[in-house]
């Protein structure tokens, strides 16, 4: 076949596959990504105000370290129950507490801060891949709880959020 003949015909493996770099950018994504997911992802991520991703990760940090209430009025969460299936659930409770390590860099935290709280991961992920003693610490460190609190602390620091709490001396005025 000539140029000419194969001008109106369209590539087996999608419009614009075989074309020029721009051509084939512009068409070939919406094959990749029929739903425009990956551009609503990261409009999603880049629109997130600090607030939204602290309350996110206040859920997630009480999902893993405090939502079940025992006997005796103690708290433990998934990230004690999951590390309970030996080396898997702790790499899986490390992972996702990571996200919060990954969060706490995507709003800027310094270095400083996200070592302390990569620090916290590791502690509580080799800790708590111990048998049984690992499975205690687990209940009782409470490792993404603290990184949340650092976080939250530097941001309103930093004047990022505003502050949760205000701290004020109370005067009597007779």
């Amino acid at each position: 076949m000539t140029s000419s003949q194969t001008a109106g015909r369209v590539p087996p493996f999608g419009a614009g596959s075989f074309g020029n770099g721009a051509e084939a950018k512009d068409s070939r994504f919406p094959q990749d990504d029929p739903f425009g997911l990956r551009a609503k992802a990261g409009k999603a991520l880049e629109g997130s105000a600090p607030e939204q991703v602290m309350a996110r990760l206040e859920l997630l940090a009480h999902i893993l370290d405090t939502a079940i209430l025992l006997p005796g009025n103690r708290r433990i969460g998934l990230d004690a129950i999951v590390g309970l299936i030996p080396v898997i659930g702790d790499a899986i409770t490390t992972a996702i507490s990571s996200y919060i390590v990954w969060e706490a860099r995507r709003l800027g935290a310094p270095r400083w801060l996200i070592a302390r709280m990569a620090a916290n991961v590791a502690i509580d992920g080799v800790v708590g891949a111990v048998p049984l003693v690992g499975d205690l610490f687990d209940a009782a460190f409470k490792a993404n709880r603290r990184n949340v609190q650092l976080l939250r602390r530097h941001l309103e620091r930093s004047g990022a959020l505003k502050p949760s709490v205000i701290d004020v001396t109370a005067t009597r005025i007779d």
